[in-house]
């Protein structure tokens, strides 16, 4: 593929007033979330789960792509039809998460590293002949008293860019997601500090392994206080230090950038999103790439009933799509 129709794929992902929702997480995560609201964390369970997310009606009004997970990917819906198909149709681009998970990093106490590089050119071969168009790759940043160290910083970015690099080889747009996590009791100055200097690291590592960015997406953590801190950041100072943090280290060349909402609550995300829109012009488009912030309360309805309250759930799912379509737009009234 062509880095034009790379870059097409790209504004795509982030078309005026649309977003990416994440589908994407792995059996043992969804297990968790399953077993929250009493469902049994089966294939079936799974599938189903999915189906009602992927066929909401009019969902390709306000989401431009999903995230899936392997299984997911391949799944249909019970009447046979492909989850890709129906995507398809509904012009939502089928995206594919292709990183294996943290571990510890040797050397480096409380500090982990992404793995999933061995084996990858294959596996995203065989992710866009399944119908992806764009794949993600998370790095965890997390911070506490002792960490993140600059190694720790520099192995993600290195590892984010040549997964980037390996995407675009095989035709697929890269969704690069180094997040610094909420966790812990920091203030949102030092939030600042480790998600500027972790950009400043992604962008020179892009740079170094010929990833062209006018092909590729960020997924971003915004500037915000951790959850256990005593002071926390009202909606606005939030806004303005994450659109100051992204104008000094972001590339404009880049089409576009998606939030993940982190484990802020569903208002709050939305919240965020909206403010940055408000703030006057910016080199990029602003998006959302929300996972639980688009799923939780429809994931309570389907748990209480699967069958009676399908359409119920949908129109929740439908209505955070639409809510978090109108904040990209900086047009969310709350």
């Amino acid at each position: 593929m062509s880095i034009e129709q790379l870059e097409e794929t790209a504004q795509a992902m982030v078309a005026p007033g649309k977003g990416i929702i994440a589908v994407d997480e792995s059996n043992a995560t969804i297990g968790k979330r399953f077993a929250a609201v009493g469902v049994e964390n089966t294939e079936e369970h799974r599938r189903a789960y999915r189906e009602m997310l992927l066929t909401t009606p009019r969902l390709g009004e306000h989401i431009s792509g999903a995230i899936l997970y392997d299984e997911t990917l391949r799944q249909a819906t019970r009447t046979g039809v492909p989850f890709t198909r129906i995507m398809t149709e509904a012009g939502i681009l089928p995206g594919i998460k292709v990183d294996k998970g943290p571990v510890p990093l040797a050397g480096f106490p409380g500090d982990v590293v992404t793995e999933g590089l061995d084996g990858l050119r294959p596996r995203l071969k065989e992710y866009a002949a399944l119908g992806a168009k764009f794949a993600k790759w998370r790095a965890v940043i997390a911070i506490t008293e002792d960490t993140p160290s600059g190694t720790c910083i520099e192995s993600n970015c290195h590892a984010l860019a040549r997964y980037a690099a390996l995407c675009q080889e095989a035709g697929l747009v890269p969704m690069v997601e180094p997040e610094v996590l909420m966790d812990g009791s920091h203030d949102i100055d030092v939030c600042y500090e480790v998600t500027e200097a972790t950009l400043r690291s992604l962008f020179s590592a892009l740079y170094e392994h010929g990833v062209m960015l006018e092909g590729t997406i960020l997924k971003a953590s915004m500037v915000i206080a951790g959850k256990d801190c005593r002071e926390q950041a009202d909606v606005e100072d939030v806004a303005e230090a994450t659109l100051r943090c992204l104008k000094s280290t972001v590339p404009a060349a880049l089409p576009g950038i998606v939030f993940l909402s982190g484990g802020q609550s569903d208002e709050k995300a939305t919240a965020h999103l909206d403010a940055m829109n408000r703030m006057g012009s910016k080199p990029w488009p602003l998006s959302f790439s929300y996972g639980r912030a688009m799923q939780q309360a429809a994931l309570r309805l389907w748990a209480a009933d699967m069958t009676g309250n399908f359409a119920k759930a949908q129109q929740t799912v439908f209505q955070r799509a639409r809510d978090n379509g109108l904040a990209a737009m900086g047009r969310w009234k709350g």
